[in-house]
């Protein structure tokens, strides 16, 4: 059990790795190519060791999994898309936070899986942590009172961008789920290769229509961009060794800690700002964790 805690949070820390190569390499590129490359690029480090090793036995409800996941995760990149266009990058991603709270209804309902009282605390820990954590950067950037945190909630009923943002963050909390049964039905390693080359295959023929003659093509730095697909890769793997074992809503919301990890990083690489500021939040995300472990 101690190992998949630990497979859990070297999921969030790949994660905040692939978020500062991201800033470093993929700043200057649309965001649908930017969410192709995630996965696009994970796909060498996810297929290259079936030369060595077979694939797993599959499952009966593996490619019922696949379907359903792929064609969801697709439609919740497409929602994010949308959102981000429609609002401010600041208002509509602190609601991805939400995701971990929405799990705590979806896994009983389709795996089963009822967390305790106290990993229940710790989610919604986490989840509250996460939101204070995003909604800081915001308040620091533009100095504005702390009322701001209200923004957010007032968005979610008068803005079309957070509300496709919820929505996105909703159907995350279904393909969570689901990518435990498909982990079931083959292998944490085999199951994070076919959700990438699914969601790849899916999204080329909008790539392909939206940058045939996208001059930034020509400013890809492709090591970089496997540098992002490595760590896409390493915290996806983490990740479903994780829910072999433990509850879907608590890996996810360990996993949100990467937020912590990126304020860190963003500090002593970036030289980013603010760092105490965030310190509240990084401290209830913290207690969460704690909760789920005693949980």
């Amino acid at each position: 059990m101690i190992v998949s805690y630990i497979y859990a949070i070297l999921s969030a820390f790949f994660e905040a790795l692939r978020n500062v190569s991201g800033k470093m390499g993929l700043k200057d590129m649309d965001e649908y190519l930017v969410t192709w490359a995630f996965g696009f690029f994970a796909l060498p480090f996810l297929l290259f060791p079936y030369f060595f090793i077979s694939i797993p036995s599959l499952g009966n409800q593996y490619w019922l999994a696949l379907i359903s996941d792929g064609i969801l995760n697709v439609t919740a990149t497409i929602l994010q898309l949308k959102s981000i266009k429609h609002s401010d990058l600041s208002l509509v991603i602190p609601l991805t936070s939400f995701t971990p709270l929405f799990l705590l209804i979806m896994a009983p309902l389709i795996l089963g899986q009822y967390p305790t009282f106290l990993g229940v605390i710790g989610v919604i820990f986490i989840v509250i942590g996460s939101y204070i954590l995003n909604t800081k950067r915001k308040l620091i950037t533009t100095q504005r009172r702390t009322s701001d945190y209200l923004d957010h909630f007032k968005a979610m009923v008068k803005e079309e961008g957070p509300k496709l943002m919820l929505i996105a963050a909703f159907l995350l909390s279904i393909t969570s789920s689901i990518d435990k049964i498909g982990v079931s039905n083959s292998s944490p390693l085999f199951w994070a290769a076919s959700v990438h080359l699914f969601t790849s295959v899916t999204l080329s023929p909008v790539l392909i229509h939206e940058f045939r003659n996208h001059t930034k093509l020509k400013g890809m730095d492709i090591k970089l961009l496997f540098a992002v697909g490595a760590f896409s890769a390493l915290s996806l793997v983490a990740q479903y060794i994780a829910i072999t074992t433990l509850l879907v809503p608590y890996v996810i919301a360990i996993k949100r800690t990467s937020a912590i990890m990126s304020v860190l990083f963003g500090y002593l690489i970036f030289k980013e700002k603010g760092i105490k500021g965030r310190l509240a939040g990084s401290v209830i995300m913290v207690l969460g964790v704690v909760f789920i472990a005693l949980s």
